[in-house]
């Protein structure tokens, strides 16, 4: 009779076992497919966006160049093909401005305090402090006065990689959860297509 009480009781234990790794697997494959943000603002390509301020007052740094004859002209709308934070990819941008400068993407320290930031996409030449005229090679260190995120401003960033094209301020409505951004800094002229 003891047997029988303690195989029971273990079939019981085994049987709750098992479906609570079967509900932890189900939860890790959905977010991980979907690329779903969780409840720490953290999407699952491993960057943390939930500081990044989508919109901007429009102001741009002096001495930037206004692109003459940009693919995307002022005005003219475009699609979004290669997004670097949820909710981009694939809306519909409205052109705002259109610069030739050198595109930069970062990886620092945020001032803050805040867990370091790698691969951000983007900062322009016109947004690191004493630039000068020549581009910056990647491994250089430099201190930058963009603000796209909290903790930017003032950091010392690293250059991971450097790209001289068009950059464009862009209007557009998020996939996900439809808010209006607007004056979004930055995408290169690569991240856009005329058609979705």
């Amino acid at each position: 009779m003891k047997i029988r009480i303690i195989m029971i009781i273990v079939a019981i234990i085994s049987a709750f076992t098992l479906s609570a790794c079967a509900i932890g697997e189900e939860g890790t494959t959905s977010k991980e497919q979907t690329g779903e943000k969780d409840h720490s603002g953290m999407d699952h390509s491993g960057m943390d966006h939930s500081a990044m301020d989508h919109s901007s007052s429009g102001e741009v740094p002096e001495g930037i160049k206004v692109s003459e004859n940009p693919t995307y002209p002022v005005g003219s709308t475009a699609f979004i093909k290669h997004a670097h934070m949820e909710g981009m990819e694939g809306a519909e941008a409205k052109i705002v401005g259109a610069y030739e400068t050198t595109a930069y993407i970062i990886s620092y320290e945020p001032t803050n305090g805040g867990e370091r930031v790698e691969n951000h996409k983007w900062i322009i030449h016109e947004e690191i402090l004493d630039a000068g005229e020549q581009p910056f090679e990647a491994g250089s260190e430099v201190k930058t006065n963009a603000d796209h995120m909290e903790g930017m401003e003032g950091a010392t960033v690293t250059i991971d990689s450097a790209e001289q094209t068009t950059v464009y301020m862009i209007d557009f409505t998020s996939t996900t959860g439809g808010e209006e951004i607007k004056n979004h800094k930055w995408v290169t002229e690569s991240e856009l297509s005329p058609t979705k």
